[in-house]
């Protein structure tokens, strides 16, 4: 991910896998500024509890809009606990309508287990096909590897960690330093 301000700064690969009653979020951990890795460790997959409920997140982008989004997350799955379609609309309406939240850059994964959700400052809220989601950086090379990977009988986790593997073997804003976690089932 870059913009004017950073130029050369590349985010991440977050890949969700549904299969079998569960569902894995992988995260890789590298941070990029141009051609240099400044943070290989960064950790961009969370488990939020609001209301007892447990909903992971993945995020690509930068960190600390990224962390501004997941608290609004919460504070929307407070209020409606359970219910993680309607925060995640509720959350991209006013990702779109506000005026400071407007300019955050970050992408966000989510998922009760149930649910698997995109949400994008543009005001989406996209249910991904296949059962896979990816975004970021190499999102796009893990998430034809994990299509590619549904046609096995590995387990959720299994195609998650395969696929990000191949992604960082591909993408250079992509290491193997793996966050995962799985919900459900």
């Amino acid at each position: 991910m870059a913009d004017d301000k950073f130029p050369g700064w590349h985010g991440t690969t977050i890949l969700a896998v549904r299969r079998g009653g569960e569902v894995v979020v992988a995260g890789d951990g590298q941070v990029s500024l141009g051609q240099t890795v400044i943070k290989g460790t960064a950790r961009k997959v969370r488990r939020l509890s609001p209301g007892g409920r447990d909903v992971v997140c993945g995020f690509a982008g930068s960190t600390a809009d990224a962390f501004t989004l997941l608290e609004r997350l919460e504070k929307k799955l407070e209020i409606a606990p359970g219910q993680l379609a309607r925060a995640c609309v509720d959350l991209a309406k006013d990702w779109r309508m506000d005026k400071y939240l407007r300019n955050l850059e970050a992408m966000l994964i989510v998922t009760d287990g149930a649910d698997l959700f995109v949400i994008t400052g543009a005001g989406d809220v996209l249910e991904p096909e296949h059962d896979i989601a990816a975004i970021g950086s190499g999102g796009n090379f893990a998430l034809a590897a994990a299509r590619g990977l549904m046609q096995t009988d590995f387990d959720a986790e299994t195609i998650a960690r395969k696929a990000m593997a191949i992604a960082a073997d591909i993408c250079v804003y992509t290491n193997g330093n793996l966050t995962v976690e799985r919900i459900g089932a």
